[in-house]
């Protein structure tokens, strides 16, 4: 967010927790994008503010997290002490999670496996409508096809993302009698680890798909101690997740901090990702 943007999602998250009973003295910005969390203090709560355009998925966020711990599913969980809901103030999506502490070093591969198991056998505890992968492909596919949504996007580089969206799309759902709920963007940033052990956050992008969506989001050897896990699809699934991160960057209203370097970066990882499978 642009700074008077920011300043108002501050006083936002700072003001509904107030109104909730919480103290509040001071507030730290964890995270800045088209989303801010703050963590509130003393109170120790964990704010995720979003403009309101956003406030299906903050709802939607709100009430997985729900039924995730119902299950006891390894994810962050929502602060017991205020109602468990989106708060709207001054034109912000508001809710308000537990903070937690982050602790230790980065997680090694076979615990992060193990916490991708144990997570997608509480995701198939729970009943959700909630949208499939291919839909969130289809999203990104109409971004990089559509000239006034990205202007700056180069015709080669069009024609190479569409046509990698599209293919790979097909490939991953040729197949959908083991897609499931998912956690659907479990890179490493979306994984504390915490005194509770790794929790899982950021969850308004659930959707359905196999497993191995999930694991090309992690680091390249976790897939490898996941039972099961095909590792082709692994890789086919990380060469469509890096087109659709570049599909975001190139369009017109992105906001990812460095979004030039990423637009470079972006194009790259995903032809080094369809050379890993043989599509380069």
């Amino acid at each position: 967010m642009e700074s008077a943007d920011l300043h108002r999602a501050v006083e936002a998250g700072r003001a509904t927790a107030s109104e909730v009973g919480l103290q509040v003295d001071d507030v730290i910005v964890v995270h800045n994008s088209d989303r801010v969390a703050l963590r509130l203090v003393p109170c120790d709560v964990l704010a995720r503010v979003a403009p309101l355009g956003h406030l299906g998925d903050s709802e939607f966020e709100v009430d997985v997290a729900r039924r995730l711990a119902e299950v006891g599913a390894p994810v962050a969980e929502l602060d017991p002490r205020v109602e468990p809901r989106v708060y709207v103030r001054d034109a912000f999506a508001v809710s308000l999670w537990t903070y937690y502490e982050p602790v230790g070093s980065e997680i090694a591969p076979a615990d992060y496996a193990d916490v991708f198991l144990r997570h997608h056998a509480a995701l198939r505890q729970i009943d959700l409508d909630a949208p499939q992968v291919t839909d969130r492909v289809a999203g990104a596919l109409r971004e990089v096809d559509d000239g006034e949504r990205s202007p700056e996007l180069s015709d080669r580089d069009r024609a190479f993302l569409s046509d990698t969206l599209g293919g790979l799309s097909a490939a991953i759902s040729s197949d959908r009698a083991g897609d499931q709920l998912l956690h659907g963007e479990p890179h490493p940033g979306n994984l504390l680890n915490t005194r509770r052990g790794p929790l899982f956050v950021d969850l308004a992008t659930c959707c359905r798909g196999p497993v191995e969506f999930d694991l090309a989001h992690a680091p390249e050897d976790v897939g490898k101690h996941y039972p099961g896990a095909d590792q082709d699809l692994i890789h086919r699934c990380r060469a469509v997740n890096w087109a659709m991160f570049s599909a975001w960057r190139w369009r017109r209203d992105d906001q990812m901090p460095d979004r030039d370097h990423w637009r470079v970066e972006g194009l790259s990882r995903v032809r080094a990702a369809l050379d890993r499978c043989g599509m380069g």
